[in-house]
């Protein structure tokens, strides 16, 4: 069974980042929303794909990543409940990336042209989308900083920081303890290192007290020390502090 509704999870990844009136709140909640089960490691939609509708993440985790001619993956982005990993494909008409899912999904898709028709009636929940593009965009401009210029201990506690900060906003971090269904083979993609080197720099984190870890759940146990490990300020994100966007 879901935690949250299909369009309620949308709706709160989105006030997390944009203020909804109570009107823009029922339109998106009467959106239909296909609802389907995916596998661990199953594309989503593929580099070249012209995909008609967008994904929403419900359960799980995906990720976006780029093949090189050598077949080597480098992953540039992590999706968690609530958000929208293709929803460039609004007005991309190619994809130029390819989605998959990390873990066991719950995924649930809403037609283009639904969500184009809502736009033109209301300009400002265009505007919500465009700022969900928009700090897209400045997350994977983080990630780039981090694999260009942090070392992998560094680039994992911001990570880890991130998908705290990211889960918190939509309901999914209790007492500090969070779900975290990626492999090891998977981080490394995404901090790009090897996988060894991602266990030996999880044992690092481990064993200077920042966090533990118990199948597929990780505790943060020094909130303080691990952002000061990542370098982490959580400004990139954009999220609503106060009430204010």
């Amino acid at each position: 069974m879901l935690a949250h509704s299909p369009n309620g999870l949308m709706i709160r990844k989105l006030e997390s980042i944009f203020p909804l009136s109570d009107e823009e709140r029922q339109v998106l909640s009467e959106l239909p929303i296909q609802v389907t089960a995916f596998r661990p490691d199953q594309d989503i939609v593929r580099v070249g794909d012209h995909p008609f509708q967008c994904c929403l993440v419900l359960q799980g985790f995906t990720c976006v990543y780029k093949l090189t001619a050598e077949g080597k993956r480098q992953i540039v982005a992590f999706h968690v409940p609530g958000d929208i990993p293709d929803l460039q494909s609004l007005h991309l008409k190619v994809m130029d990336n390819s989605v998959a899912t990390v873990s066991p999904c719950t995924l649930g898709f809403i037609p283009h042209e639904t969500l184009h028709e809502i736009c033109n009636r209301y300009p400002r929940i265009t505007a919500a989308f465009w700022r969900e593009t928009l700090v897209d965009a400045s997350i994977f401009r983080e990630w780039m900083t981090g694999i260009g210029r942090r070392e992998a201990y560094n680039r994992m506690a911001h990570l880890l920081c991130e998908l705290k900060v990211r889960l918190e906003a939509v309901g999914l971090v209790e007492d500090g303890t969070f779900d975290l269904p990626i492999t090891q083979a998977e981080l490394a993609d995404a901090v790009g290192a090897s996988t060894v080197h991602v266990n030996r720099v999880l044992q690092e984190l481990r064993a200077d007290g920042l966090i533990r870890s118990k199948g597929l759940q990780v505790s943060i146990l020094d909130w303080a020390g691990l952002k000061a490990a990542g370098d982490f300020d959580p400004l990139y994100l954009h999220l609503r502090r106060d009430g204010n966007a």
